[in-house]
């Protein structure tokens, strides 16, 4: 019996702003030979899969932003595209999609699993990941983090045991936003959230919205949001937020004063990781209270108010994306608590996966969240 052949498509960067969608039939229209070549390579189904992984047939991939920045920018923090070692770059690592296909080892999934994926594999082995600590593994093979290709393509192969099932009534829409809300969710767990908190959230982009879902399944009982689009407050007001205040039209740390009666709130996430905003933390948590450092700055250095931070006897703690974050997520989204699919603002076709890029590139005042639907 022939073996089984899944044709698959995918979008590649082959410059800076410049993305182009590739399907295995039509490999001509790209005209660079060595660019071909390693497109028709990433595209490439092998069957059978490996004894330890499955494939997946994706149906979304999110538009993170740090996909934005490599797209944009050629880079995103420390992170480079190179062009010699890296283009024809795929980006995208926020997915969920169906397993078509299962390794020889694989037990607890099943062909026609719909499913989300932990995007990086780390190699279990350092001190990092025998301590709990597996994000900060220096080895770790994270999609769309260069040289290490990401996933917007139709068909996959991921490894099993990084795969997620999603529960029934669960869109594998909103599954590809577990991804970004498994960071909200670790911010919320470094930030202790429990019941009664009083919490404020700079930045109301996708992270910042994440966050705040997750300190409200955790309890916060009022929960301020900060952003110069209204926008984006309003996506964060629809979903749950207890005020909103537009940082460009009235000063933010004299309202946040008066909206916690001149105590200043428990916790302050930073999740826009602008220089701007980080230097407001110090000045808006209450005496004793905690910052979170979520968003990731393009300046490695930035000036801060220390003289705050000891005077009123402040924590601060930073993440690198999560640590074991994943089955939560999954169960709190699945159970209502957070409708993760209202995050994303904006769907498009693969076929168009420039114009989003474009759009959330250039339209910040309109696109919250962009999701890229891999059709047939």
């Amino acid at each position: 019996m022939a073996e089984k052949k899944y044709l698959n498509k995918g979008a590649f960067m082959t410059e800076v702003d410049k993305m182009i969608v590739v399907d295995e039939e039509h490999l001509d229209i790209v005209e660079d030979p060595v660019i071909k070549e390693k497109i028709k390579a990433q595209l490439e189904v092998k069957l059978p899969v490996d004894p330890d992984k499955v494939l997946i047939r994706l149906e979304y991939v999110g538009v993170c932003g740090s996909d934005v920045h490599y797209f944009h920018d050629g880079r995103c923090g420390t992170f480079k595209v190179e062009k010699d070692r890296d283009i024809p770059f795929m980006l995208g690592h926020e997915c969920a999609g169906t397993v078509v296909e299962v390794g020889a080892n694989v037990k607890d999934l099943k062909p026609g699993d719909r499913v989300c994926c932990e995007p990086g594999i780390t190699c279990g082995k350092c001190e990092f990941c025998k301590s709990g600590h597996y994000n900060l593994c220096k080895d770790v093979i994270f999609w769309a983090t260069p040289p290490v290709q990401g996933c917007y393509m139709k068909y996959v192969p991921f490894q099993a045991d990084l795969c997620f099932k999603l529960p029934e009534g669960m869109s594998t829409k909103a599954g590809a936003m577990v991804e970004p809300f498994a960071t909200g969710m670790y911010a919320a767990e470094k930030g202790e959230i429990t019941v009664g908190n009083t919490v404020v959230i700079l930045g109301s982009g996708c992270i910042g919205l994440m966050t705040m879902m997750a300190c409200k399944a955790r309890g916060a009982s009022k929960i301020i949001v900060c952003d110069l689009e209204d926008i984006r407050l309003a996506k964060a007001k629809e979903l749950g937020a207890d005020f909103v205040i537009n940082s460009g039209k009235e000063d933010p740390l004299a309202k946040i004063q008066e909206l916690t009666d001149g105590r200043g709130p428990d916790v302050v996430f930073e999740t826009a990781g602008s220089k701007f905003t980080i230097a407001q933390t110090s000045h808006i948590a209450r005496r004793g209270g905690l910052i979170v450092l979520v968003g990731m700055s393009a300046e490695e250095e930035i000036t801060y108010n220390f003289g705050q931070v000891m005077a009123k006897e402040l924590r601060i703690k930073s993440l690198f994306r999560y640590v074991n974050m994943f089955p939560k997520s999954v169960a709190t989204a699945g159970s209502g608590l957070a409708p993760l699919e209202k995050v994303a603002t904006h769907e498009y076709a693969l076929k168009d996966i420039q114009q989003a890029f474009e759009d959330s590139v250039n339209k910040k005042n309109e696109v919250v969240k962009a999701v890229i639907k891999i059709d047939d």
